[in-house]
């Protein structure tokens, strides 16, 4: 979520609701521009370091009001003329007024973009704004973190129900014998010799120089009191996060040989963003990769993105590799199992029922959501894919799938936003 806060003062001559409308403006051309950047860079290349975002100057023109004091009919003689009479049009001179100049080529005016730099975690935040992971059932997570209480030290204010009696007892011990504060002890051993003195009548001059050690100590011990507000110490706690649930989210992508370099290209580029997505939101979700051909295998992050293997194309080994992982790490009745595929829509026509079945029987029972992102060449589909028609019959039957389609780099940040935008903002 990204807040924007404009901390300028009202002028008189402005309008607060117009100010806050252009902050809204500008703050759509940033995220516009944010994504356009992610559209151009390479696949390595998003989420690194900073970014360069310009958005158009006139954007950023804040409408105000001006007081004309030209209004109404206006009679007046101006000096030196000698051309013009009453009702006369005075013709527009040629080129700028106002001493601003021409502001542009001979061919139009025109000002430069507004550039300025974001961070990457300024970037991140943009680009994965009212993003989340679907929810699509009661016992789904929202977020898998919730705010917890832990202790953390002291601090010198907090509460009275706070308060740390014992370090604030110790540090106020210290500080008077640090200050050599009088002990009561003291006081009270004077006060009765000066007692015993005065009773018996002899040695004044003693009796008056106990009077006056009594005296110094009382003034010392009240500038040195026994518990100064430096003493005190309080109890203090600081919100940290505690899952409150564990997600894992498997990525499946085909790399066989119908998969060309720019769907490759395409497929890279969503779970990418479903990389950082998940990296920059959750805390406590696992990310497992699986890359298959004709076979399927988990791999890591590395070689999921770069390995460039290939082969030809069976879709029953991904799934028979995932549900091989979850039966082994990751039970159901404990995980929020998400999964996203990315093929290019082909499978050896006898593997499609096999499919099917670890969908309908395995797979999507522990599911809580299942993405399919289908690539193609820019020139697009001539007709639907046959995985794309067994797909579809599953999310007519009500499965918890969602199927969209990318042929572009363009495409992509539109589809992964409506996959996971919650369902109350797509609204």
């Amino acid at each position: 979520m990204v807040n924007i806060v404009d901390r300028r003062l009202n002028p008189k001559d402005k309008s607060l609701a117009n100010r806050q409308r252009f902050i809204r403006r500008a703050k759509r051309q940033i995220l516009d521009a944010v994504r356009d950047v992610s559209a151009k860079r390479k696949v390595t290349e998003v989420g690194h370091g900073e970014e360069q975002i310009r958005i158009p100057s006139d954007g950023l023109q804040e409408p105000s009001f001006r007081k004309d004091r030209d209004t109404g009919t206006r009679r007046h003689v101006v000096p030196g003329n000698k051309e013009y009479h009453a009702g006369d049009r005075i013709p527009r001179p040629d080129g700028g007024g106002g001493g601003r100049g021409s502001g542009g080529s001979p061919d139009g005016e025109g000002e430069d973009e507004f550039q300025f730099t974001v961070s990457r975690d300024e970037f991140l935040d943009l680009f994965f704004e009212n993003l989340e992971l679907p929810e699509l059932a009661r016992t789904q997570l929202s977020k898998v973190e919730q705010q917890g209480i832990q202790r953390a030290g002291f601090s010198v204010t907090g509460s009275p129900a706070s308060l740390n009696l014992t370090r604030t007892m110790r540090n106020s011990l210290s500080r008077r014998l640090a200050l050599r504060r009088p002990k009561r002890e003291e006081i009270l051993a004077l006060d009765r010799e000066i007692d015993r003195l005065e009773r018996t009548g002899k040695d004044p001059e003693g009796l008056r120089e106990l009077i006056r050690q009594r005296e110094a100590l009382t003034r010392r011990s009240r500038l040195i009191p026994y518990i100064d507000p430096i003493d005190l110490r309080f109890n203090r706690f600081v919100p940290v996060p505690r899952p409150i649930s564990q997600a894992v989210m498997f990525c499946l992508m085909d790399v066989s040989g119908s998969m060309t370099e720019d769907m490759k290209d395409l497929a890279k580029r969503f779970f990418m963003l479903l990389y950082l997505f998940l990296e920059r939101r959750y805390r406590h979700v696992d990310i497992v990769f699986i890359r298959h051909t004709h076979i399927a295998q988990e791999v890591d992050e590395e070689t999921f993105f770069y390995s460039r293997e290939t082969g030809g194309t069976l879709v029953s080994p991904a799934l028979r590799e995932m549900e091989r992982v979850v039966r082994e790490r990751y039970s159901p009745a404990e995980w929020n199992i998400y999964a996203a595929q990315a093929s290019d829509g082909d499978n050896t026509p006898a593997d499609n029922p096999a499919v099917v079945q670890m969908l309908e029987e395995v797979i999507l029972p522990v599911c809580r959501y299942f993405a399919y992102i289908e690539v193609a060449e820019e020139r697009g589909w001539e007709s639907a894919s046959d995985l794309w028609e067994v797909y579809e019959q599953l999310v007519a039957a009500g499965h918890p799938m969602a199927m969209r389609k990318v042929k572009k780099r363009a495409d992509i940040f539109p589809v992964f936003q409506d996959l996971f935008t919650p369902a109350e903002l797509r609204a």
